[in-house]
């Protein structure tokens, strides 16, 4: 068995924190659940992590409090022909193979199994709702680059992060792509009407000053879908489209926020006090997990009408508004490495080194 397969397993003393890393390393969302003879106990997905964060479960918890313990296997005599209706049937991309002792000997794949064929399970549902992309703010935190560049032409590899953020949803969006452009606008509009994509956009002007990041959306048409997906130019999120737009209506929001689960590591000693000074605990270099807003949000057209026309009108605004009509608000967990930011210097370096041979 290959090391990449070998990436594949984890045991019960893993916490679900490092069940999460462990899954980013590899691009399968599921990680298999043994003791140390490869004794196939259960299945870990993200889909399982994402439920365990919304219930604001202990992340330094241990992965027997989340997995599948009724896994699908195979032996090594299945046939091909069974397998794949295994799979087909139970909604797996991958299958273990096991022994008469229930140890992995080998793992399968969809695309081990069959190649090109519709019914793929793990294949992304196409949705035929829109993407709005907010670029027209001034990118200051990108500074110089922004003054020679509007943020959203930023190149990252071989392209400009708008399209990256484009190609990532075309596997899922089949209707219209809005631009909400101002600042070097023109720029940007120049670039797409001259790449020869196979895709048309539709421009939003803010003709007379930057709006904020959702003040522009009063500018849509009145007949954009009911729902539609709304990203900063800034960031790209590595995620099944499909299964956000499911957790959005299966659950009548009115807004979902996908947000991304990161650790962060203070790097001194903090100090807790008293009121009248007196030192209670010292704890060196501390961590943190937080759940922060990637720029990325589906939203219902309803909810368009709380915000102001001809107002300057940030996301935050918008929140604290719908929460104030008590509207339905939603967040989507994804994985530290599911995030992809260049809104930052320090983040946009990481994001181009990530790229690296990817593109």
């Amino acid at each position: 068995m290959t090391k990449k397969l070998e990436d594949l397993f984890i045991t019960g003393k893993y916490t679900i924190k490092n069940a999460m890393k462990h899954m980013d390393k590899g691009s399968r969302k599921i990680l298999f659940l043994t003791d140390k003879k490869r004794k196939l106990i259960g299945t870990i997905t993200d889909g399982d992590i994402r439920r365990w964060i919304l219930t604001d479960g202990d992340l330094g918890a241990k992965v027997d409090k989340i997995y599948n313990d009724n896994p699908v296997y195979v032996d090594r005599y299945t046939s091909k022909r069974r397998i794949r209706k295994i799979m087909l049937e139970a909604g797996v991309n991958s299958l273990p193979i096991v022994d008469e002792n229930k140890r992995i000997v080998n793992l399968l794949f969809w695309s081990d199994v069959i190649k090109d064929e519709a019914g793929m399970p793990s294949k992304a549902q196409a949705l035929k709702i829109p993407l709005v992309v907010m670029a027209g703010g001034q990118g200051s935190r990108l500074d110089p680059f922004t003054k020679i560049l509007p943020k959203a032409l930023i190149p990252v590899g071989d392209k400009p992060v708008i399209e990256l953020i484009i190609d990532n949803f075309r596997e899922h969006i089949t209707d219209a792509i809005y631009f909400i452009i101002g600042y070097k606008g023109e720029m940007i509009k120049s670039y797409f009407d001259n790449s020869g994509a196979e895709y048309k956009v539709k421009y939003i002007y803010e003709k007379d000053r930057a709006l904020g990041t959702v003040g522009g959306l009063k500018l849509l048409p009145r007949t954009i879908s009911n729902t539609f997906f709304l990203s900063n130019c800034d960031t790209i999120i590595k995620a099944r489209y499909d299964d956000i737009y499911s957790f959005h209506k299966k659950n009548g929001y009115d807004l979902t926020i996908i947000c991304s689960m990161q650790h962060f590591v203070v790097p001194y000693g903090v100090v807790d006090i008293n009121s009248g000074g007196e030192l209670k605990k010292i704890e060196e270099k501390p961590e943190y997990d937080f759940l922060v807003n990637t720029g990325m949000y589906l939203v219902d057209k309803k909810t368009l009408r709380y915000i102001p026309r001809d107002r300057t009108f940030h996301i935050t605004d918008f929140i604290k508004k719908l929460k104030r009509k008590k509207c339905k608000i939603g967040v989507y967990p994804v994985s530290e490495k599911s995030w992809l930011d260049v809104g930052q210097w320090e983040a946009y370096k990481e994001t181009t080194k990530n790229f690296q041979g990817k593109l």
